[in-house]
């Protein structure tokens, strides 16, 4: 019995870690690719919008989560150091950094685009937009800085827990309080990444708000000839966008909640929410007109290769045969 049961354990082990993997090669290379593509426009001296530093770095952040959330499965699967307290709060709180920093560069990327795109003629509205245009680094810094504030707080809570309950020399007997006693550390969680959001969520009402009115307008004008096609596109960005976004926040709050509440880790949620990410990043890239383009110069160059590759092959073969 206890040989199939470990044989089960394994199995279902291997079921988490194929995918993950699977999810975790996907995405760098998106998330690379990005970066990539910007890094090197502004190595030779292009020209790099606002929306290309925060996209830059929340490709950034989305790798960290990833490096992140595969190392914590391979530990967790391959060599069981969940038990180990030291590495969980050392691990948890990097992940905890590179997800509130996700969120708050989601959140300003949202608001980047609603300044830029909406038409809104208040003065408070053009003097955030003439202000955010010129200050995005500044705003990128800000955002990485509260990150570290939150997950240092955090991080401050988990030590403190641990040193005061004495779970340092975890062991099978006490392995139950691991979790329980970082309740006040959800409520915490939940508050941190519940404030970007509120930012997220009134930029992108704006937006959608904005182009709709704009769009509707446009329609019942006697100007026929406009191309509402933009501005439908940035109205299903927006929309895919908030569904990301619905996705990420409650598959977090769903991960968070049963482990402190439950003390079960279910790991495939964030299977999902890095395969949600790499969706993202990929609807991204197709919805940029920049990293587009270098995409399909990258999709022609490999399929240049491979199409070379295959002529080399068969006409080897053909002199094989000749010979």
């Amino acid at each position: 019995m206890a040989d199939s049961t470990e044989g089960d354990t394994d199995i279902l082990y291997l079921g988490l870690l194929v995918p993950a993997l699977i999810t975790f090669i996907a995405g760098m290379g998106i998330h690379s690719f990005i970066i990539g593509v910007n890094v090197t426009d502004w190595w030779k001296g292009r020209p790099v919008t606002p929306v290309d530093h925060i996209v830059t770095s929340l490709g950034i952040s989305r790798m960290g989560t990833q490096c992140l959330a595969i190392i914590y499965l391979i530990m967790d699967t391959a060599f069981q150091i969940h038990l180990d307290t030291h590495v969980t709060v050392f691990v948890g709180s990097i992940y905890d950094f590179f997800i509130y920093a996700n969120f708050w560069l989601t959140s300003l990327l949202s608001i980047v685009f609603c300044l830029k795109i909406s038409n809104f003629h208040s003065r408070l509205f053009l003097y955030l937009r003439g202000m955010i245009a010129h200050r995005t680094s500044n705003l990128i810094a800000i955002s990485v800085l509260l990150s570290i504030f939150n997950c240092l707080m955090l991080l401050m809570m988990s030590i403190t827990e641990v040193m005061k309950n004495g779970t340092y020399n975890t062991t099978m007997q006490n392995l139950s309080m691991d979790c329980t006693i970082y309740m006040n550390y959800f409520y915490n969680y939940t508050l941190g990444i519940f404030i970007p959001l509120f930012f997220y969520c009134i930029s992108s009402v704006l937006l959608f708000t904005s182009l709709y009115h704009h769009t509707t307008k446009m329609k019942m004008s006697s100007n026929v000839t406009i191309n509402l096609g933009t501005y439908y596109s940035v109205m299903k960005f927006v929309s895919f966008t908030l569904i990301y976004n619905t996705i990420y926040v409650i598959g977090h709050f769903l991960g968070v909640y049963y482990y402190y509440f439950y003390c079960v880790l279910h790991l495939w949620i964030f299977i999902v929410l890095n395969f949600v990410t790499g969706l993202h990043s990929s609807y991204l890239i197709y919805r940029t007109a920049k990293l587009r383009s270098q995409m399909s110069k990258v999709l022609q160059n490999v399929t240049d290769y491979l199409l070379q590759m295959k002529n080399t092959e068969t006409r080897k073969s053909l002199e094989v045969v000749a010979v």
